[in-house]
C-alpha cells in the first residue's frame, strides 16, 4: 500500500485540473502542465481534489501508484509557485553572464561555453558565481542545471566546477611529500 499515493491531491484556487484523451492537464497562473495518463492508475478529479488509485492489483500498478500521485503534485506546484534550482560556480576567472537568449559561461576552457536558454525556462545571474535556473516544469528545470553541470563537475582536490547550491563536493587530501 503506497503512502503517498493515498494522500489527495488538493488543488488550489485559481487551478483547473481537467482529464480528456488519457491525458491530465493543469491550468494555473504561470501556464498549463500535462502528463499522459497510465493505464494502470485511475486518476479522478473531485471538486477540489484529484486522487490515483491502482487500476488493479499487479505490482505494476502499485509500483506507478506513488510516482503518479507525486507527479501529479509536481503539476499543481509548477502552475501556482515553480521550480527553482541553483548553481554555484567555484574557480579562479570561473564566471557566468545571460546574454539575450544564451548563458555564456567562462569555466576555464580556451573558449567561452554558450549555452542556449530552452523555452519555458528563464535563468538569471545575480552575480558572476550564482545561476538560478527557474520554470513551471520540474524535469525540463532539473535537465536544464544537469546540462549546465556538466560542463565542469566540481572536482575532489580543491572543489572547482560547477555545484548545486546545498551539495556536498567530498574532498580528497593531495599528494604527500
Amino acid at each position: 500500500m503506497s503512502r503517498i499515493g493515498k494522500v489527495p491531491v488538493k488543488v488550489p484556487a485559481g487551478v483547473t485540473a481537467s482529464i480528456a484523451d488519457g491525458v491530465l492537464s493543469m491550468k494555473g497562473p504561470k501556464g498549463t502542465l500535462t502528463i499522459d495518463m497510465v493505464s494502470d492508475v485511475i486518476y479522478a478529479v473531485e471538486g477540489e481534489t484529484v486522487t490515483v488509485k491502482p487500476a488493479n492489483e499487479t505490482k505494476r500498478a502499485r509500483s506507478f501508484w506513488g510516482m503518479q500521485r507525486t507527479m501529479v503534485q509536481n503539476l499543481v506546484t509548477g502552475v501556482t509557485e515553480g521550480f527553482t534550482k541553483t548553481l554555484q560556480i567555484t574557480g579562479v576567472g570561473y564566471r557566468a553572464a545571460v546574454q539575450g537568449k544564451n548563458l555564456k559561461l567562462q569555466l576555464g576552457y580556451s573558449h567561452d561555453v554558450d549555452f542556449t536558454i530552452p523555452d519555458g525556462i528563464e535563468i538569471k545571474t545575480p552575480d558572476a558565481t550564482t545561476v538560478n535556473i527557474t520554470g513551471i516544469d520540474k524535469q525540463q528545470v532539473g535537465q536544464v542545471a544537469a546540462e549546465i553541470r556538466r560542463w565542469r563537475k566540481p572536482e575532489p582536490y580543491k572543489g572547482k566546477g560547477i555545484k548545486y547550491a546545498g551539495e556536498y563536493i567530498f574532498r580528497k587530501e593531495g599528494k604527500k611529500k
